[in-house]
Parts: structure tokens; sequence; C-alpha cells
């Protein structure tokens, strides 16, 4: 299944009926996490998913998520982790289009992003790698544009 990239000039953002993660400094706001990430991956034997409504339903892997967010200062980490309850919701449910492209730095692979609200109303995008491949997908990284 190909699935095309098409230009939109604009993205339509989700809205989540959830908060941010609570906490005021990044142990706090990593123990709400990593018990949200340990509660999907008791769901299988093998590599931790959740399921996307966009993608119709294929799996999306974290793979890359926690290596990628290892990479950043322990400022950025604090505030991506904190969106990370409100990606899972905007993963599984959003069917809104993403912002899609091709990786410049690797033409295999597909980046898509999409975008989010918290219940607060604050913006935040989800990025998604595609290898083309395979098909598979995998969460990168969320984080808010400022």
């Amino acid at each position: 299944m190909k699935r095309r990239i098409t230009k939109i000039p604009f993205m339509i953002a989700y809205s989540t009926k959830i908060k941010k993660l609570p906490g005021t400094n990044y142990g706090e706001v990593r123990e709400h996490a990593l018990y949200l990430y340990n509660q999907i991956k008791k769901r299988t034997k093998r590599r931790p998913y959740i399921r996307s409504a966009y993608f119709k339903k294929d799996k999306i892997f974290f793979d890359y998520f926690w290596s990628h967010l290892g990479q950043k200062g322990p400022k950025e980490r604090f505030k991506r982790l904190k969106y990370f309850t409100a990606t899972l919701e905007v993963i599984k449910n959003s069917r809104n289009h993403p912002s899609s492209k091709q990786n410049p730095n690797k033409l295999s692979e597909i980046l898509h992003r999409f975008a989010g609200l918290t219940k607060d109303k604050e913006l935040f995008y989800v990025q998604i790698k595609e290898d083309k491949r395979s098909g598979k997908k995998y969460f990168m990284s969320c984080f808010s544009p400022d």
C-alpha cells in the first residue's frame, strides 16, 4: 500500500482531551511517562506499538523515541516529555492530514508531522517517520513550536 505525499498549506490541529503531564522537574514527568509507556509495553511480547487512526490502524513503533529524546538536553527533554500523553491521543485518534515530506537526509523515508492542541489549547507537534520500503512507521518525537 502506497500513501501519496500531499502538500497541504496548513494543518488542522487535533484537539485532545488531555492536559500535559504533571510535574515540576524531569524526574517527575519521566516517571509518569514511563508508567504510560510500560502500560503499552505490557500489551505485547515484542516491540511496543500503538495503532493509528490516520494510517488505517497501522502500528506505530516506539523504537526511536527514547533514543532521540536522550540526545536532547535536560530542559528540552523535560519540555518534550510533558506532551507524551497528549501525543499518544493524537496518534491513536487523529484523522487530520499531517504535513508530509520526504526526509532530505534519507530519501527512503517520509516524515509526517501532526499538529495537536492540549486541553489547555497549547499547540504541539508529533513527528512520525515512515520507511518507504517496508511501510513501517516510527514515532520520532513530540515538541512545542516555541
